[in-house]
């Protein structure tokens, strides 16, 4: 089993797209500077020690020495020595409200945001259980399946947006009715949904379909994200006001009955997301309280890390990129007045 000590690092890679989209801007502007001067070919005589596509070769060294560096420094591990212990938890279903009144401010820096970050650390918190993410706004999707890996989740939580997904709305229904048909369907038992939403325009089915999973065994917490007081919405990109058929700006409010009503259905509890932790908390401790089931896995005790390798060869590809000498041009002077 491979893994990364410090998968965070692994972000870093996203400045290489950024760096190819530079140096290809560089090489345009060059060849349109050296254009100016006259033919390519004949200008190219005039430098010096001129090799076609050396500065490419030198640009695809450095890259891929920062990409190994960037997985060097995450650490990527191997587990040597694996021990068959016993784990017992719940299958628990995360769905989230990804609609644009999520983008709400009446909590900072926003209700999605807020969100997210519970969702951070409910899975600090749930050491042995699995968890699933259900993202939901006009339609409800199935983000990331029943899993152990939580880093693999936070990764992808990180991406959630309104953007994702093109109608608009609270199917809180649609969410709970493919959130029964993620959970596995030969137990009764162990399986916990957990919604989290501002609760506004919902839909009707809601409660049906939330009576319908506590049949199947599937207990429903609900979280509201907002203030019953509510606050305008801005167009993302316009920067103004959101304005109604009137003309009135639309005022967005958190519909705490909507929600109790869900997790009275459900047989769970209702939090107002005040104090992330104190939610954090509640919730995993009702998750804890569950009669849990037996998870039983391979537990690797011994890794091996191979970072060493991947510093040494981004190492070495830095050295062969700096012992690659770079042309001398006569014309240099002149490009560079051109230039200016």
């Amino acid at each position: 089993m491979f893994q990364f000590q410090h998968f965070e690092h692994l972000y870093a890679l996203g400045i290489l797209p950024a760096l190819v989209v530079l140096f290809i801007g560089a090489l345009y502007w060059r060849k349109k500077k050296i254009s100016k001067l006259g033919d390519a070919s004949l200008v190219a005589e005039q430098i010096r020690g001129y090799i076609p596509g050396r500065n490419t070769l030198k640009f695809i060294l450095a890259a891929s020495a920062l990409f190994l560096m960037i997985v060097g420094f995450a650490n990527l591990q191997a587990g040597d020595k694996a021990e068959k212990v016993e784990r017992k938890g719940v299958d628990v279903i995360i769905a989230l409200d990804v609609s644009k009144s999520m983008l709400a401010k009446d909590i900072q820096p926003n209700r999605l945001t807020r969100a997210k970050q519970l969702i951070m650390r409910m899975t600090e918190k749930m050491g042995n259980d699995r968890i699933a993410l259900v993202v939901f706004a006009g339609k409800a999707y199935l983000q990331v399946p029943l899993t152990i890996d939580f880093s693999a989740l936070k990764m992808l939580l990180q991406n959630v947006s309104p953007d994702m997904i093109p109608t608009q709305g609270t199917v809180i229904g649609e969410a709970i009715d493919l959130s029964m048909r993620s959970f596995s369907q030969n137990e009764r038992k162990y399986k916990s949904l957990v919604v989290i939403s501002d609760g506004e325009d919902h839909d009707e089915k809601a409660i049906e379909k939330t009576r319908e999973a506590a049949d199947a065994g599937i207990v429903v917490h609900t979280v509201g994200v907002g203030s019953p007081q509510g606050t305008t919405l801005y167009d993302e990109q316009t920067k103004a006001l959101k304005l109604d058929e009137n003309g009135n700006p639309v005022v967005s409010r958190l519909n705490e009955d909507a929600l109790k009503s869900i997790a009275a259905a459900g047989h769970g509890t209702y939090s107002l997301l005040q104090n992330t932790d104190d939610v954090a908390d509640k919730i995993t401790g009702s998750l804890d309280a569950m009669e849990q089931k037996n998870l039983g896995s391979m537990l690797y005790t011994e890794f091996t890390s191979y970072f060493q390798y991947f510093l040494a060869a981004g190492l070495a590809l830095l050295l062969l990129e700096w012992l690659i000498p770079g042309a001398r041009s006569k014309t240099a002077s002149i490009i560079k007045k051109t230039a200016q």
